[in-house]
């Protein structure tokens, strides 16, 4: 049992339903989670620039990540999880679909890599990380101040903190509720418009929580060019913080 002044209330229990239906299906590049697919080789490619610059880590470096701990809030079946323990980290991810966390297990068993997958929210964690990440999750929270400041928590004082969520914009809701959801490119019922964050709310909320964002960066979206870093956070962007001071 749970104390009332544990976070567990940052689960919404209809979210965790909802990706655990999709668990099965979340290792295949053109099933429910294809996007996410799509969109992961540049979420990698901004973690990497600001582990190496926070690091002072050279780009080339094959494990920057060695000797550090890492933590992976809201990691679904291990799309971000696995790459970060390539490059070194010591991982502990955890979800709260129990659905999810179990593939998540058996596909890093499969590709011989040690995760200390979790099911649960961020009371799961133990001591504090390195690197936190949280990519594509806090629109999906019940009380995103608590979440953040969960997070925030779990740093390390030399930690760094990687976010990253939809805009509130109508560019956000044409492109990943109307279109999106609507041609089933995503699955219906994955986004709730009204808990995206702005920048400017997720910034507030992270200063409330005792920390400094040092980058904001977009992620937008063509046809053409299809997902890519963009000083364009109308549609997604990520955010980068440490500790202040």
């Amino acid at each position: 049992m749970a104390h009332a002044s544990e976070p567990l209330g940052t689960i919404d229990p209809k979210e965790a339903a909802h990706f655990g239906r999709m668990a099965a299906d979340w290792w295949n590049p053109k099933g429910s989670s294809a996007l996410l697919h799509k969109m992961n080789p540049v979420r990698l490619g901004y973690v990497r620039d600001r582990i190496d610059h926070h690091w002072r880590i050279d780009e080339h470096e094959r494990r920057p990540l060695a000797g550090k701990r890492v933590a992976d809030v809201g990691c679904g079946a291990g799309l971000l999880a696995e790459p970060l323990a390539r490059l070194g980290a010591e991982v502990t991810a955890i979800d709260a679909a129990s659905e999810t966390i179990a593939v998540a297990r058996r596909h890093a068993e499969g590709q011989g890599l040690a995760i200390d997958y979790r099911v649960g929210g961020i009371e799961t964690l133990e001591g504090t990380y390195d690197l936190v990440t949280s990519l594509e999750v806090v629109e999906h929270v019940s009380d995103p101040r608590a979440f953040v400041a969960g997070l925030a928590g779990a740093l390390a004082s030399d930690g760094l903190l990687i976010l990253s969520t939809p805009n509130r914009t109508a560019r956000s809701r044409l492109m990943m509720i109307v279109l999106g959801e609507g041609s089933g490119r995503i699955p219906k019922g994955t986004h709730d418009w009204d808990k995206f964050l702005t920048p400017d709310e997720l910034g507030a909320l992270l200063g409330d929580a005792g920390l400094e964002v040092v980058d904001m960066t977009g992620l937008a979206f063509s046809l053409t060019r299809g997902f890519s870093l963009s000083d364009d956070k109308s549609l997604d962007y990520f955010v980068t913080a440490k500790r202040a001071g």
